[in-house]
């Protein structure tokens, strides 16, 4: 009893540390906050009830991102939502951002983003992140590649002050 109890208290702790990285993940796949709050919540209980690497802080953050975009694909396979239009796309996270830079960001391709995400803002290296996302790093270092080339292009293109 009181090992689970603990366990408790360790899967709380890891969600109050990591909650806005596994938000922003979320968001920047969804792209509505109400769902990245529903995929937030949807990872803590897979946290608590599957056997997470809790105790293991090399393997918690990794497992933690791997986690949050599995559940983003299954939200976009959901046949239901494929309907659905989002509230307000132009809703950004809570903290203050460059919502022009983001703006662009949110307009690349998912794997994209999600490189882009985990190399600037996680720090992760490209090795890394091939090993996250179950790719080959020379898979993701073209993305990241050509993720900066593309964003690149639509800031410059858009006469934005990005220079």
């Amino acid at each position: 009893m009181n090992n689970s109890f603990s366990r408790k208290q360790q899967a709380e702790k890891i969600v109050r540390q990591y909650a806005d990285m596994i938000f922003r993940i979320a968001f920047q796949n969804v792209k509505n906050k109400a769902d990245a709050q529903d995929i937030l919540q949807e990872v803590s209980l897979t946290l608590l009830t599957k056997d997470a690497p809790l105790f293991d802080n090399d393997h918690i953050k990794p497992w933690l991102i791997r986690v949050t975009l599995n559940k983003c694909s299954n939200f976009h396979k959901l046949a239901h939502r494929k309907n659905e239009e989002p509230l307000d796309e132009n809703l950004a996270y809570d903290e203050p951002l460059d919502t022009e830079l983001l703006d662009e960001i949110m307009k690349l391709n998912k794997n994209y983003r999600n490189c882009l995400y985990l190399f600037y803002y996680e720090g992760y290296s490209i090795d890394e992140i091939a090993k996250i996302l179950n790719k080959k790093p020379s898979t993701v270092g073209s993305w990241l590649y050509r993720a900066r080339k593309k964003l690149k292009s639509m800031i410059m293109d858009g006469g934005s002050f990005y220079e």
